[in-house]
């Protein structure tokens, strides 16, 4: 019997007993659909970051602190205190805080002499008090620094201008309705006015014109994004009457490198900023955080996706030993006729293949039908505020990994009735009643 005949025969054999065969068609289907859309949950998540992370334009940045000298946690007992520390917020267990020393002049110089460092920039942290637009009513907002090279994602208007020597910002979207702007192109060339206020208690006011308008997204943590010129006024005006010594200290830094860096090259810097005593982190590795828990997630939802492929795969062999019982006399007129044990298998192991193809396909194909519906109607409503992401995404090489990973576990399931069914004695299955 040729190839293309034993295909043939265990696609016509499948259907056999139908019934049996669509009960075990469904189970198969069930897990499919499963890896299907929690597969998709994990593409979608992850490529809305990795698209952050590429629209921020910033994959050629590092944030560097300079470790304290008696940095330690609650553990270690009470801390001596440092007046040249700058105590960061808490962000460990209770009673755990980040200490970081001051960054100056020699800290940047040393930064700068780091092989692998193409540029360092202090990074002026702004505390603007408040925000309002043609003498309205004024409202907090935070102010996040613009790095040179980044592209915030915007509804409107155009990317803060680094190099401008007039003040321009971006605002978040959601200040349009309450700083009374229509809609976002409304606001793009209009004046605003940020409030700080300096050691002294003084309150500065400072204006500015609105250049764009982002959405929201996880790339966007600021409400407010200065060019370089405002957010130097801003920092300036803020640290009117502080000490001498304190105006030349800064709790972070920007590092650029060539951003043709490969991983292992990023890595190895910043190794060597870890030796000079400098903590540091790129962008990507501040949005993978979040990639590891959606992986996480999409772990364990696949484990119950493969439990149900499992239970599935029992059905393949129910289905398969009881079509090897019902079809022994033919198994041993096939035999009898010069059919191989070989080809007996494959054609066995054929037919369990394709119910597992026949499972797979059908469900990814309506787990994507799903998925994409299910995406769509959250991505109008309880999504509406993260434009651009697709909840359930569908990467072909996945779905078609998907499919051949069923087939696998099928065709595994089908190899013990298949092998019954090679070593039938022929004489014996002719007389089977």
């Amino acid at each position: 019997m040729r190839a293309v005949d034993l295909v043939g025969s265990a696609v016509g054999n499948t259907f056999r007993s139908k019934t049996r065969t669509i009960l075990t068609i469904l189970a198969i289907f069930v897990g499919a659909f499963t890896l299907t859309i929690t597969n998709g949950l994990g593409t979608g998540i992850n490529r809305y970051i990795d698209d952050t992370v590429a629209a921020m334009g910033a994959d050629d940045v590092m944030t560097v602190t300079k470790v304290a000298d008696n940095a330690t946690d609650a553990s270690d007992g009470p801390r001596e205190y440092d007046p040249d520390a700058i105590v960061r917020a808490q962000n460990g267990p209770p009673g755990t805080t980040s200490v970081v020393a001051p960054i100056g002049s020699a800290e940047l110089d040393e930064l700068a002499g780091i092989d692998g460092v193409e540029r360092v920039q202090p990074v002026k942290s702004v505390d603007v008090d408040s925000i309002a637009h043609d003498g309205g009513t004024e409202y907090e907002i935070g102010v996040g620094g613009f790095v040179s090279g980044m592209r915030l994602q915007l509804a409107a208007g155009e990317q803060p201008d680094a190099a401008a020597s007039d003040f321009e910002v971006v605002i978040s979207d959601a200040y349009l309705d309450v700083l009374g702007f229509d809609d976002a192109q409304a606001a793009i060339g209009e004046p605003v006015t940020l409030a700080v206020t300096d050691a002294e208690r003084t309150r500065h006011e400072l204006g500015a014109t609105v250049v764009g308008v982002a959405e929201a997204s996880l790339g966007t943590t600021s409400s407010a994004v200065p060019n370089d010129a405002l957010n130097d006024a801003l920092f300036a005006a803020q640290s009117t009457g502080l000490d001498a010594s304190r105006l030349d200290a800064y709790s972070q830094a920007t590092v650029w490198f060539d951003p043709d860096s490969t991983a292992d090259e990023v890595t190895a810097l910043q190794d060597r900023l870890a030796d000079a005593g400098y903590d540091s982190t790129t962008v990507a590795e501040r949005l993978g955080a979040f990639k590891s828990v959606i992986d996480g997630i999409v772990l364990v939802l696949n484990a119950f996706a493969i439990i149900a492929l499992l239970a599935a795969s029992f059905g393949i062999v129910n289905t398969l030993l009881m079509s090897v019982q019902e079809r022994t006399r033919e198994i041993g007129l096939m035999k009898a006729m010069g059919m191989g044990s070989g080809k007996v298998f494959g054609l066995f192991s054929l037919e369990a293949v394709f119910i597992g193809f026949l499972g797979s396909a059908i469900g990814a194909g309506l787990g994507m039908i799903a998925g994409s519906a299910i995406s769509s109607a959250l991505g109008g409503a309880l999504l509406a505020d993260l434009p651009g992401l697709t909840l359930i995404a569908f990467d072909p090489v996945s779905i078609a990994a998907i499919i051949l990973v069923v087939m696998g576990v099928a065709f595994l399931a089908g190899t013990l009735p298949a092998v019954r069914a090679a070593r039938a004695d022929p004489v014996e299955s002719l007389r089977y009643e």
